[in-house]
C-alpha cells in the first residue's frame, strides 16, 4: 500500500494535539526497545527547537489524520539534526518514513542548512536500513555488529536551495 494521494505535509508544533500520537508511540517504541531511561529521550530538547526559523516538525496527514512525521533542529550553523522520525504502527511498509525523510531534507536546504545529520539506536535495524537507502553516510562500522557500536550516526549533503517564503 502507497501513501493516499490525499496525504499532505502540514508543520506543527510540539504542543499540537495532532503531535499526540507521533509522542505516545516513538516512546513507547524507546521504552521497548531501549527501557524505561529511554523515556528521558521525549523531554530532551525543548519545543523551541524543534520551531522555525532554526527547526521544524512535520506531519504527514491521510484525510486529516497523523499517519507519520518528523522533525529536525539546529545541530550547527550549517547542519540539521533529524529527530523524532515516526511512522503509525498501522501505516508501516507503505514508504512513508522515506516520504518524510525527503521532506525533512527539502525543508532544511530551503532554510539554508547545507548538512543533514542523525542518529539511530542500535536497536532499531529499520530506521539503519532506511538512513542507508535514502543515501545517508554512515559514520560507524557498519560491517560492526550494532549493539557494540552504541548511537549509529549518519550524515548527508543538502543541495542549496533558495529560501521559500
Amino acid at each position: 500500500m502507497s501513501p493516499s494521494p490525499a496525504a499532505v505535509f502540514r508543520k506543527a508544533a510540539i504542543d499540537d494535539p495532532l503531535v499526540e500520537p507521533l509522542l505516545r508511540e516513538l516512546t513507547h517504541e524507546y521504552v521497548t526497545r531501549y527501557g524505561p531511561e529511554a523515556r528521558l529521550e521525549m523531554t530532551r530538547y525543548p519545543a523551541e527547537d524543534f520551531a522555525e526559523p532554526h527547526g521544524v516538525l512535520l506531519l504527514l496527514l491521510e484525510d486529516g489524520e497523523p499517519v507519520a512525521g518528523g522533525a529536525y533542529k539546529r545541530y550547527d550553523e550549517h547542519t540539521a539534526e533529524v529527530k523524532r522520525m515516526w511512522t503509525h504502527s498501522a501505516h508501516r511498509r507503505r514508504g512513508l518514513a522515506r516520504r518524510v525523510l525527503a521532506e525533512l531534507e527539502r525543508t532544511a536546504a530551503a532554510a539554508g542548512y547545507t548538512r543533514i545529520h542523525l542518529t539511530t539506536g542500535p536497536r532499531q535495524p529499520e530506521a539503519r536500513n532506511l538512513y542507508l537507502a535514502a543515501g545517508y553516510t554512515p559514520l560507524f562500522d557498519v560491517s560492526a555488529d550494532p549493539l557494540t557500536v552504541g548511537l549509529l550516526p549518519f550524515e548527508k549533503p543538502l543541495a542549496v536551495l533558495a529560501p521559500t517564503s
